[in-house]
């Protein structure tokens, strides 16, 4: 996806590749390391993060493609301002099915949009480590088959577990080893699928 780049996001870049070296990166994961590194302006996330490159362009393919992005919370679709997201975290469906099922009204949401988006689709969770689990539990029964999740929930209390249970999962996947996460970081790592290195 071509977009003009603002000069401050160049520059930005030049200053990041003189701080951390990315360069033996394999393109999609260097795409994806650069940006999250660009969007919290630590380096450490180069050490952090857990990248497979077919998974990533397989994300970058269906993207390219227009297959449905799936997102966990409105944050992380309010940082992809290039690509229509589904998110149904704050519908009355999903606020119901929570209720009446025991779940965080994330994991309601995360099912319902399985049903909507069962193949194929993007999934970026960057807030709550329940709809990762919901959605490996979902893919573990057949019921979703993602093209590829962008696993980076944030938190103290489940994010890490969850991200090495998608690990384990075999799914397609992006995620990282720490508590750290985020929308926003999770919203990077879409953008940098979307567009690439702004510097090529």
């Amino acid at each position: 996806m071509n977009r003009i780049v603002h000069p401050i996001e160049a520059e930005s870049y030049r200053i990041l590749r003189s701080v951390v070296d990315t360069s033996a990166l394999p393109p999609r994961t260097r795409d994806v390391a650069e940006r999250i590194i660009h969007t919290t302006a630590d380096p450490g996330w180069l050490d952090d993060l857990v990248a497979d490159e077919k998974a990533l362009e397989a994300g970058a393919a269906a993207l390219d493609t227009g297959a449905p992005l799936v997102v966990d919370v409105a944050m992380v679709a309010a940082g992809i301002t290039r690509y229509p997201s589904l998110c149904l975290v704050s519908s009355p469906q999903a606020r119901d099915l929570a209720t009446a099922a025991g779940l965080t009204r994330s994991a309601a949401a995360v099912r319902l949009a399985a049903q909507q988006a069962p193949d194929g689709a993007v999934w970026a969770v960057g807030n709550a480590p329940t709809a990762l689990y919901e959605l490996i539990r979902l893919a573990a029964a057949g019921q979703v088959r993602p093209a590829l999740v962008v696993g980076l929930p944030v938190g103290y209390v489940g994010a890490a577990d969850a991200k090495a249970a998608l690990r384990d999962s075999g799914l397609p996947q992006l995620s990282n080893v720490s508590a750290r996460g985020g929308s926003a970081v999770a919203a990077a790592a879409v953008n940098a699928l979307l567009y690439g290195d702004p510097l090529a």
